[in-house]
């Protein structure tokens, strides 16, 4: 970094920021050699039509092109909330609380920190609007100028989007009001019911951190799971006839092996942080997070089973049960390195894919 601002708070929230995005691309390296490697074209075709459809928008009605025109900025303004937590760190935010920096200070760090995601996508979107103000299709033609000012538009916007999510990431909570003493203070202690030891213990150790706090697994596995039962819904009931079975299909696996990967990846990195604390129990810690490893393949499970109640008979769809079952119970069972366990998730989509196409 070598254009820093002046003010040490802001140089403090660049430098954090220029941290955090560093971590995140070097954890990155593994997958994106190997989505380049076998999505590059898709990539490259993603580049060059993203910013089509807030160009397109100019052409249409007020309620489609403020329609289109808000999704596009809220696509800008997405990465920094994926990354909110690298860009400004939970702990950072608490030590910061009682430093005297002004509210415009404050949103200046904000602004600065969005810009510095707002600006390689601004990068696509103008490669992408270059493409098509060289090409000029005829429907573009006439409209060519109000385009490209709905484009600067909507990035603008996005940045700001970016900055206000950040600063509402930053704001202070208001401390809850004590509570009143309802009554006499227990002195005795009463058991829970019996119930399964290990089970108690996933529930406890695993389920409840990842809903709670700056843990969002909890959230991310019902967006995946309600993700892959409407794509697999949506293949199978032949919902949307505009759309190739065989590309409804490519998103029904991909979000199957992305669901019980990202599932099985939180496990993992949870069994990692109790490892310690577990070794000091008189208990083996084994069974637990195997436990807590085999109830990561339960949102899989469902989805297969909705695809088993809504598919034929035939055989190319028992074969994509089959090597579907095999693909999630390899990710969770299988000890691979992270650049094996990319590999094993993008060849078991393509290899889900090309089998679904023939369903």
């Amino acid at each position: 970094m070598t254009l820093l601002p002046r003010h040490p708070y802001l140089r403090y929230r660049v430098r954090m920021a220029h941290h955090g995005l560093l971590a995140f691309l070097a954890s990155l390296k593994n997958s994106m050699e190997v989505l380049v490697l076998v999505f590059s074209n898709v990539l490259l075709g993603l580049c060059a039509v993203i910013a089509f459809p807030g160009m397109l928008a100019v052409t249409m009605a007020w309620p489609a092109m403020l329609a289109i025109l808000a999704g596009q900025t809220l696509l800008i303004a997405t990465p920094a909330w994926l990354l909110r937590q690298r860009l400004h760190p939970h702990a950072a935010m608490v030590w910061s609380w009682p430093l005297p920096v002004p509210p415009a200070l404050a949103w200046r760090g904000d602004v600065l920190v969005a810009g510095m995601l707002a600006g390689p996508v601004a990068l696509m979107y103008a490669i992408s609007c270059s493409i098509w103000c060289w090409q000029q299709p005829a429907v573009l033609k006439p409209v060519l100028p109000q385009a490209i000012a709905a484009t600067i538009a909507t990035l603008v916007l996005g940045w700001l989007v970016a900055a206000a999510m950040l600063a509402a990431r930053r704001r202070q909570p208001r401390p809850a009001p004590p509570r009143a003493a309802s009554g006499p203070v227990a002195t005795s202690y009463t058991p829970t019911p019996l119930r399964p030891l290990y089970v108690a213990l996933w529930r406890k150790l695993f389920w409840l951190p990842f809903w709670r706090g700056e843990n969002k697994a909890g959230l991310q596995q019902c967006l995946l799971l309600a993700a892959a039962l409407a794509a697999t819904a949506t293949w199978l009931l032949h919902a949307i006839p505009a759309i190739p079975a065989a590309a409804l299909g490519g998103l029904a696996s991909a979000a199957l092996v992305l669901l019980t990967d990202r599932g099985d990846k939180a496990v993992r990195e949870q069994a990692a942080l109790l490892a310690e604390m577990l070794a000091a129990w008189p208990l083996r810690s084994a069974p637990l997070t195997m436990c807590a490893r085999l109830f990561s393949l339960l949102p899989a499970l469902a989805v297969l089973a909705l695809h088993i109640v809504l598919a034929g008979r035939t055989t190319a769809v028992h074969v994509w049960q089959a090597a579907a079952l095999a693909a999630c119970g390899a990710i969770v069972a299988l000890p691979l390195a992270p650049r094996g366990r990319v590999v094993l998730v993008v060849l078991s989509i393509v290899i889900l894919t090309a089998i679904g196409s023939e369903c």
